[in-house]
C-alpha cells in the first residue's frame, strides 16, 4: 500500500522535493506483518520556511503575557520552522560591554522548545552600529568587530548555528547615508577582507556554523563580489538574496532569472528577506526604500488579495527551483513592521490576512502529509511519498520517527509491534 502527500501526484514543478521511503512493520520476532493499520504523518519540512522572530522577544522573556501575543505565536509556529533573530550591533550592545545576550538566548530557547530553528542576523553590517564605535582608530574598530563576532557566535553555539555573517557588502565601503565606523574600515581593508574577517572569526568560534553572504544588491556587482570571495578561498555556505518588494512583485520570470544567475555558483540560495505589501505600492522613483517614510500605510482589502496571490506565486516558483534552500519572509505582523509598511501576513489587530491563509495552505496542506491511515501489503510494507522532511509512523502503541530525503529513497523503516 502507498501513502502520498497532497503534493505528490500534482506538483510536478516541486517533484525534486518529493521522495519516498518504505515503512516495514515487524513483529517481535522480526517478521513482517501483513494487513496491519499504519498511521503516517509529517512532522517537519526539510525546506526552510522562515520568518523574523523579533516580535517574540518580549513573550519569551516574560515581558509580555498578553493573549494577543500567544495567538500570534500560535499562528507563527503553525507555518514557520525557522526564525531570524536580531543581532544589530547598535541595539544588541547599546552600551559597550553590555550585550543583550541573555534575552536573546532565552528567546532562542523559547523558539527551540517549539520546534523552530534559528538564524542570527547580522554579525557585520555598516548600519545600526553602536555610537561608541565612532571616532575610534580603525585598528580598534576592527579588533572590536572581530571580538563581537567571536563572542556572539560562541555564546549562541548550539542555539543559533546559522548566521548572516556579513550584510550588504556591495555598498558597504561607499555607504554615505549617515556616519558609521564600519564603512571606513571596509574602505581601508576592502570588501573581500571584510568578508574573510567575518567568516574566519565565526568559524573559529563555532566550526559547525553555517554562514551566509547576504545582500540586497542583486546586480552583477554582487556576482563579481561572490566570484572574488570564492577565488580568495573563502568558503560560503549559502548565498543570501534579499527581495523586499515594496514597489511591487517582481514576477516569476524576473525572480527565476535572478535565481538562475546566482545558482551557477553551485551553492544553496536563501531568499533571506522577502516582503510584499498589502496596501498601496511604494512609488517607483524611490531608490532607497528607507527614504519612504509616511505617517500611515494601511492595509487594504484589494491589497490583501493582491498580496496573497503574489505570495503564492512567489513561493511556488521558488520552491520549484532546486537551488533554493530557504525562504524567509520579513514580518509576521503589520504591528511595528519595517518602514511601517503593511507587509505582515497578520493584521495589526491580530487577524490573519488572506496571505497567511494562502501560505499555510501551501506549507501545511499542499506540501504536507497530515495523519493518514493505510494497511501494510503482504510483505508488511507501506510506501510513503512526500516532501523532504521528518515523519512519524504509528502502529498500535508504537511509533518510529523517520526522514524522507534523497538519501533515504526506499530505505525500510522497522517498527517493532505487538500487533
Amino acid at each position: 500500500m502507498s501513502i502520498y502527500s497532497a503534493a505528490a501526484p500534482s506538483s510536478t514543478a516541486q517533484a525534486h522535493r518529493i521522495h519516498e521511503a518504505v515503512v516495514t512493520v515487524l513483529d517481535t520476532r522480526g517478521e513482517p506483518l501483513a494487513g496491519v493499520e499504519v498511521t503516517v504523518e509529517q512532522t517537519r519540512h526539510a525546506f526552510t520556511f522562515g520568518n523574523i522572530g523579533f516580535d517574540f522577544i518580549g513573550i519569551a522573556n516574560g515581558e509580555s503575557t498578553s493573549n494577543a501575543d500567544e495567538r500570534l505565536a500560535a499562528l507563527y509556529t503553525d507555518v514557520f520552522n525557522t526564525a531570524t533573530l536580531p543581532f544589530y550591533w547598535g541595539r544588541f550592545e547599546q552600551r559597550r560591554g553590555e550585550p543583550d545576550t541573555l534575552r536573546l538566548q532565552r528567546t532562542a530557547r523559547w523558539f527551540r522548545e517549539r520546534g523552530v530553528a534559528l538564524k542570527g542576523h547580522p554579525l557585520v553590517w555598516h548600519t545600526v552600529q553602536p555610537d561608541w564605535l565612532l571616532g575610534l582608530p580603525l585598528d580598534e574598530v576592527e579588533r572590536l568587530q572581530r571580538e563581537r563576532i567571536h563572542r556572539d557566535v560562541r555564546d549562541f553555539d548550539g542555539l543559533i548555528d546559522t548566521w548572516d555573517a556579513i550584510n550588504e557588502v556591495v555598498i558597504m565601503p561607499v555607504f554615505d547615508n549617515g556616519e558609521n565606523a564600519i564603512s571606513p574600515l571596509a574602505r581601508a581593508r576592502g570588501r573581500i577582507q571584510m568578508i574573510r574577517m567575518a567568516f574566519e572569526e565565526a568559524r573559529a568560534a563555532n566550526p559547525r556554523v553555517k554562514l551566509l553572504l547576504n545582500d540586497f544588491d542583486l546586480s552583477t556587482a554582487y556576482e563579481c563580489l561572490i566570484e572574488g570571495v570564492l577565488e580568495a578561498g573563502i568558503p560560503i555556505d549559502a548565498i543570501g538574496l534579499q527581495t523586499h518588494m515594496h514597489q511591487g512583485y517582481w514576477g516569476e520570470d524576473a525572480m527565476l532569472a535572478t535565481v538562475d544567475r546566482f545558482a551557477r555558483y553551485g551553492l544553496p540560495l536563501h531568499l533571506t528577506e522577502t516582503s510584499l505589501v498589502s496596501g498601496h505600492l511604494m512609488p517607483a522613483d524611490i531608490v532607497d526604500l528607507n527614504d519612504y517614510r509616511i505617517p500611515s500605510w494601511p492595509s487594504t482589502p484589494d491589497g490583501e488579495e493582491r498580496q496573497a496571490d503574489e505570495l503564492v506565486r512567489h513561493y511556488r516558483s521558488l520552491v520549484a527551483h532546486p537551488a533554493v534552500e530557504a525562504i524567509t519572509y520579513w514580518g509576521i505582523t503589520d504591528a511595528d513592521a519595517w518602514l511601517g509598511a503593511p507587509i505582515g501576513l497578520v493584521r495589526a489587530d491580530g487577524t490573519p490576512k488572506p496571505s497567511y491563509d494562502a501560505l499555510r495552505r501551501l506549507v501545511k496542506e499542499d506540501w504536507w502529509l497530515s495523519p493518514t491511515n493505510t494497511i501494510t501489503d503482504e510483505h508488511g510494507r507501506v510506501a510513503v511519498s512526500g516532501f523532504s522532511g521528518d515523519y512519524l509512523a504509528r502502529v498500535g502503541d508504537g511509533a518510529t520517527a523517520f526522514t524522507i530525503d534523497p538519501t533515504t529513497d526506499r530505505i525500510p523503516i522497522s517498527i517493532p509491534s505487538n500487533t
